[in-house]
């Protein structure tokens, strides 16, 4: 299982880190040049902000309700793209073992919602990527009531409601709101109704300053929630098809052992426990603190302020598929359940549990901001503190059938219960992480036709806690207080961009732009048994092009390159040789990406439009090279995983009187499945339409088809294939892998008051 939580694909999208103006408008931002999505489609707010682009279907996911969608920078998972920003502060500081979706989803407690830019991430957080930039709803001078209920073909129930509204004459106002999630998914799952259960409840106060000076809110929000992920079944065939099997109905079974249940050796007790991947075993339970708001100085700098104190206990479980083995009745299997012999298809399973994990994140941000003549000039200071109390994964690995809703085996090697394997490459670390940063940005207006927007970001970024170098061999427990390894790290970072915009003509130009980050490792890449290498992680990134906009035409096309250096990347592995052999190998590399995109927004007569990207890009790795089963192997030059080279994006809309009809369509070319890239899956598109209807200045009706070509594919990888040299042997065999949602309705209803 590889480390990662919002999937990220190629670079694609990359040209909305450029900043292209014309003599009649601020800044392309490339806000004018996609597809609006409002929150009668896709339940967000739009923000009018040049740093933001607020006009992308981030919110559109095809594979779940719980996260947003994928945004392409070129990298693969785990390496770069999106952070989830609440309140210009991340709501989670790192996302193992806390993800980001069991404390924040999108909501009408959210004031707005936009993108923020990929050099503003830069220059305000250090970081590479995009990242989904949200507010909080503070409270309000005037009485407001916003609520939304959501539902599916599935049964899916989403309840959401925020009201806000005046306390006194003196400017003290109010805000409370909760937001309720019961998400069966797409399949049935065999011990639990619901994939996703979130309920996430905000209240809090804000006072206004007299004449207009700004604002202080105090905010209060708890979450809890859980997920069960899935796999699907198919039978892979030539030229990268799948085929969907009889028994087996991709997006609509489940693959999850039918219990749910599973058995663990706790790594620091070396205790044996039962656990459930629903439920408690996996629910993740936060409190979060807000004070934010801003002032306007006598002298014109308005000071912005927002500071979080978040304290999580944080559960994870998952279950994950590696291999398939076909079993002759003198293997020796039985049903768990029943005690029956068994025979047939074999799926090998790999089980990982983290128990209940304190952790604590403190963070705040200060800025000053003032235009002064041609400069918009800010300054600001980021702290971010963040403990981790004792994480631990736990693993074990247990044999079941192969079908729907399948059954636990007891088979060779396992204990009574069907396990075996116990904590064999389980992770450990515990300790405190702390970054404070410096930085600046200005928007420089230096002629009428030549704008410049730059950066800096300066970083100190220390580690101190403990790990262990001991061995996670079969059955490990810590016994031993020498068995832990302090760790104490000091890192000096820089980030930064700076983006030329110039127009030739009224509404022709050219742009440049390149951004620049650098990290080191963090606590959670000393959990295996080793020092990782602590070498500085360089990110480069540059891009020219062309901009056009008129009344009925904006367009941007530009050509990218981005290297990132000293990856870290964690595979379970099985032995081409012998499936029933897995070993957890670490692998560092770089990857490079080359891409050309191509971006506009059509709008020919009123109440139509177009948008149509197109990107061509080759992202490959480079440096690739490892030792598993006593085998060396070298992916130099290999496509990056998961990453088509080629995408296109069609978005059209019509509005007339009440009515709003709009679709999306997403391609993406072939994409490899495996690291020798042996594998691929065939070229697919992602659809979504939907039309909206505006009852009232306070009702809005809303229909939303996912998948309306009703694709049932495979995407992503396929689960212990990583190191298959040959795809003809696996042709006609049953894979595992991850998959689209099938063919989904969903209906929703919006109140504005």
């Amino acid at each position: 299982m590889r480390k990662s939580t919002l999937k990220i694909a190629p670079l694609g999208l990359i040209l909305s880190f450029a900043i292209a103006s014309g003599q009649e408008t601020d800044s392309l931002s490339v806000k004018n040049a996609v597809k609006a999505a409002t929150k009668n489609d896709v339940g967000i707010k739009t923000v009018t902000n040049s740093k933001e682009e607020n006009n992308r279907n981030v919110m559109l996911n095809a594979a779940n309700n719980t996260s947003p969608r994928d945004v392409n920078i070129g990298l693969p998972s785990t390496v770069g793209g999106i952070t989830i920003l609440e309140n210009d502060l991340p709501v989670v500081y790192f996302f193992w073992p806390e993800l980001p979706n069991k404390t924040w989803r999108q909501s009408v407690g959210l004031e707005r919602t936009g993108l923020l830019k990929m050099d503003q991430l830069a220059n305000t957080m250090g970081d590479l990527g995009f990242a989904v930039n949200s507010y909080s709803q503070t409270g309000t001078k005037d009485f407001k009531l916003n609520a939304k209920f959501t539902t599916s073909t599935f049964g899916w129930l989403q309840g959401d409601v925020n009201v806000s509204g005046p306390i006194s004459k003196n400017g003290w106002t109010y805000t409370a709101g909760a937001f309720l999630n019961y998400d069966p998914s797409t399949y049935k799952l065999g011990f639990a109704r619901n994939v996703d259960e979130t309920n996430i409840f905000r209240a809090g106060a804000t006072k206004y300053f007299k004449d207009d000076k700004g604002k202080i809110s105090f905010l209060y929000k708890y979450a809890e929630s859980y997920g069960v992920n899935n796999y699907a079944l198919f039978q892979y065939g030539e030229n990268g098809k799948v085929t969907e099997l009889e028994n087996f109905k991709i997006g609509r079974d489940s693959y999850v052992v039918n219990d749910g249940m599973f058995k663990m050796k706790d790594i620091l007790s070396g205790m044996d426990y039962w656990g459930k991947v629903s439920g408690d075993d996996n629910r993740n339970t936060s409190h979060n603190f807000d004070i934010l708001g801003n002032y306007l100085l006598d002298n014109g700098w308005n000071f912005k302020f927002s500071t979080r104190a978040h304290f999580a206990n944080a559960r994870m479980a998952n279950i994950v598929p590696l291999s398939i083995i076909n079993a002759d009745p003198s293997a020796g299997y039985t049903i768990a359940s029943t005690g029956q012999a068994y025979s047939g298809l074999v799926g090998t399973q790999l089980a990982l549990h983290t128990p209940k994990t304190p952790v604590t994140n403190i963070a705040g941000r200060f800025s000053l901001n003032k235009q002064i003549g041609d400069h918009n000039l800010t300054v600001g200071v980021l702290e971010q503190y963040y403990h981790v109390d004792k994480f631990t994964s736990n693993r074990s690995f247990f044999f079941q059938t192969v079908g729907a809703q399948p059954q636990r085996l007891i088979g060779p090697g396992t204990d009574a219960d069907g396990f075996y394997g116990y904590n064999l490459g389980g992770e450990y670390h515990s300790g405190t992480e702390n970054k404070i940063s410096v930085y600046g940005t200005d928007e420089w207006k230096v002629t009428d036709d030549l704008n410049l927007s730059y950066g800096l970001h300066l970083r100190h970024h220390s580690i101190d806690g403990e790990f262990s170098l001991t061995p996670k061999t079969v059955g490990f427990s810590f016994t031993d207080p020498s068995q832990f390894n302090q760790i104490n790290k000091n890192f000096f970072q820089i980030s930064g961009s700076l983006n030329a915009t110039y127009n030739i003509s009224k509404n022709f130009g050219v742009i440049a732009n390149f951004l620049y980050t650098e990290e080191n490792r963090r606590l959670e890449s000393y959990s295996q048994a080793f020092d990782p290498n602590t070498d500085k992680i360089k990110s480069p990134l540059g891009a020219f092009g062309v901009f056009w906009n008129t009344d009925y035409i904006q367009l941007i096309s530009q050509a990218t390159y981005l290297k990132k250096n000293n990856n870290l990347d964690r595979y379970n592995l099985v032995n081409p040789s012998n499936t029933t052999q897995s070993q957890n190998v670490t692998v560092y590399y770089d990857i490079q990406t080359i891409g050309w995109t191509t971006d506009f927004v059509l709008k020919p007569f009123k109440g139509f439009n177009l948008h149509y990207l197109l990107t061509f890009q080759n992202p490959v790795y480079e440096k690739f090279n490892f030792n598993a089963f006593g085998t060396d192997y070298d992916y130099d030059d290999n496509n990056v995983l998961g990453v088509a080279k080629v995408l296109m994006e069609i978005d059209p809309s019509y509005s007339i009187e009440k009515w709003r009809f709009w679709a999306s369509f997403r391609y993406f070319s072939k994409q490899y499945a495996n690291l020798t890239n042996a594998l691929y899956f065939a070229p697919r598109w992602e659809t979504f339409g939907g039309v909206s209807y505006t009852v009232n200045k306070n009702i809005n009706l809303g229909a939303t088809v996912i998948n309306f070509l009703n694709q049932r594919g495979a995407s992503g990888t396929i689960n212990g294939a990583e190191l298959i040299t040959d795809a003809s042997p696996y042709y006609g065999r049953l894979l595992t892998g991850t998959y689209i949602m099938p063919l989904t309705g969903q209906l929703s209803v919006n109140f504005n008051f």
